[in-house]
C-alpha cells in the first residue's frame, strides 16, 4: 500500500467529538499515522503478522492502520471507555477482524504482558502540567511489554531526558524522523487556533 492510500484510509477514522483535556486526548492526524505506520511497515517490516500493541490507543487510528498493513493482531489499550465506544464503531465500519482492545490504565498495566507483543507503537500524552512524566511511564510500560521495537512520538524538547532513560532502561534509542505536530489550542491553554510542536518519532529496540 503507498503512502497516500494509507492516509486517505485512515482519513475516514472518526475521532474525538469531545476530547477530555485531563487526558491529553490531542488526535493524531492521518499525516502523521501514516507516515509512522508506513515507515514502521516498509523500513522495518514491524507490522505484517506480527502481535502489535498500541498504548492510549483513543479512537484508534494508529491500531486501524496497522490492521490495515496485515498485522497478526493489534491490540489497543486505553483507560477511557468513551474512547474505546469510538476505536469499536471505527472497527465495525472498517469490517476488520484482527484488532482488539482493553481497557485499563497503561501506567498500571505492570508486567501482565511483560514482553508479549512484537511491536509496540504509540502516540502517549506528553505530559502537559496535570500529567508531568506520563510520557516516560507510557514508555517504560511500551518497553516492558516489546519483545522486538517500541516505535513513539515525543517532544523534541524532551529528546536528551529520553536518551538517559533509554540508556539506563538498556535500550537502543533511534530517532527516525522530526515531525511538526499541531496541537489544538485547547490543549495549550492558549490564544491561538492551534500550535505546531516539534515532535520525535523515535524507534526503541533491545541492546
Amino acid at each position: 500500500m503507498k503512502l497516500k492510500e494509507l492516509e486517505s484510509c485512515l482519513q475516514q477514522v472518526d475521532g474525538f467529538e469531545e476530547p477530555k483535556i485531563l487526558l491529553e486526548q490531542y488526535p493524531t492526524s492521518p499525516h502523521i499515522a501514516g507516515c509512522m505506520l508506513y515507515t514502521i511497515h516498509n523500513t522495518y517490516d514491524d507490522i505484517k503478522n506480527k502481535l502489535v500493541a498500541d498504548l492510549g490507543c483513543g479512537c484508534g487510528v494508529l491500531s486501524i492502520g496497522a490492521a490495515v498493513l496485515d498485522a497478526g493482531l493489534c491490540v489497543g489499550f486505553d483507560i477511557d471507555s468513551g474512547a474505546l465506544d469510538i476505536f469499536k464503531q471505527n472497527v465495525e465500519e472498517f469490517e476488520l477482524s484482527n484488532i482488539d482492545t482493553v481497557q485499563t490504565d497503561v501506567s498500571t498495566i505492570g508486567s501482565s504482558f511483560a514482553k508479549k507483543f512484537d511491536t509496540v507503537i504509540m502516540n502517549p500524552p506528553f505530559g502537559t502540567k496535570h500529567n508531568q512524566g506520563i510520557d516516560m511511564q507510557f514508555l517504560k510500560t511500551a518497553i516492558s511489554m516489546a519483545r522486538g521495537a517500541v516505535y513513539s512520538l515525543h517532544k523534541t524538547t524532551t529528546r536528551d531526558h529520553i536518551s538517559k532513560k533509554a540508556s539506563d532502561w538498556k535500550v537502543k534509542m533511534e530517532v527516525i524522523a522530526e515531525l511538526r505536530y499541531d496541537l489544538p489550542a485547547s490543549y495549550k491553554f492558549h490564544k491561538k487556533k492551534s500550535v505546531d510542536i516539534q515532535v520525535d518519532f523515535i524507534r526503541f529496540t533491545p541492546k
